[in-house]
């Protein structure tokens, strides 16, 4: 989970979890539902062309409007490996750590990488590196218990899985 690898797709600023998953289509909580419409208000296309492993790469603010934690799951269902912005509105980044939806905040990245790219993101140690060209980023990475987090899947598995530690060593 800690190396990332994957093509970057393109998004601009203020990408509102509208765009990423329309409220036309929340009358289903169906991960698999909500990935069929990912981001298809920013891009028609995207929920045909993205596939797993893939990295959505946008400008400041991505996920702000409301707090619907469809968004990020809408993303991770569709594939996406991680989101890489220049910045995240807070209730996304919230519950996008809540999912396991790994997430850097990286201006220069942001800045610099184009569609189609290819990436390599080491989570751990918060290092992007786009692979034709050579150029090196960096993120801050996520302290080790969110780290955690992210690799259980989400916090609920997390939360899960120390229980079920405690429970076992009785």
């Amino acid at each position: 989970m800690s190396l990332l690898k994957g093509k970057v797709w393109t998004f601009g600023h203020d990408i509102d979890t509208d765009a990423i998953i329309p409220a036309r289509y929340l009358n289903t909580s169906d991960p698999a539902e909500l990935a069929r419409h990912c981001m298809e208000d920013a891009d028609p296309d995207f929920p045909r062309k993205v596939t797993p492993g893939d990295i959505i790469v946008a400008g400041k603010n991505f996920g702000c409007g409301s707090s619907r934690e469809h968004a990020p799951l809408a993303i991770k269902e569709a594939g996406v490996a991680c989101v890489i912005a220049e910045s995240f509105a807070r209730i996304f980044y919230r519950n996008a750590i809540n999912i396991g939806l790994p997430i850097l905040e990286s201006p220069e990245a942001s800045a610099f990488l184009k569609e189609n790219d290819q990436v390599e993101i080491n989570l751990a140690k918060g290092e992007i590196v786009e692979l034709s060209r050579g150029r090196k980023f960096t993120a801050v990475p996520f302290p080790p218990f969110m780290q955690e987090i992210m690799a259980a899947g989400g916090l609920i598995n997390f939360v899960k899985r120390k229980a079920n530690l405690k429970d076992s060593s009785k």
